[in-house]
């Protein structure tokens, strides 16, 4: 299966397992954000790497990244959800247009670092 595929594979598997997790129409917080998100990585093996919140023309969001995967199969995602409720989406970094997404590989490599250095 090439990469693309496995990406679409992944996301699509996370996508489906929050569908029920989300409220539609109401402002999220970010302790909800963070239960959402907990659960859709525990569902895949997943780890949570950072959260933060953004705004963008006037608008909220809850961005995460995470991993899944270890070692060379390891795979990094992204999982933003605007604050005032919607659907969550939920990308690999690979395939994300959003400007966060490019600090989740960054970030993992200097916690690598952290490990082996402690």
């Amino acid at each position: 299966m090439d990469a693309q595929l496995e990406d679409k594979a992944l996301e699509s598997t996370l996508a489906e397992s929050l569908a029920d997790l989300v409220p539609d129409e109401k402002i999220v917080s970010e302790d909800e954000f963070v239960e959402v998100v907990g659960g859709a990585l525990e569902a895949v093996g997943g780890t949570l790497l950072f959260k933060m919140c953004v705004e963008s023309g006037g608008e909220g969001q809850h961005v995460a990244a995470a991993s899944v995967g270890d070692g060379g199969n390891r795979q990094f995602l992204l999982l933003t959800l605007p604050t005032g409720g919607g659907s969550l989406k939920v990308e690999t970094v690979s395939r994300s247009s959003n400007p966060v997404a490019g600090i989740a590989a960054a970030y993992a490599g200097l916690m690598d670092a952290f490990r082996t250095a402690a």
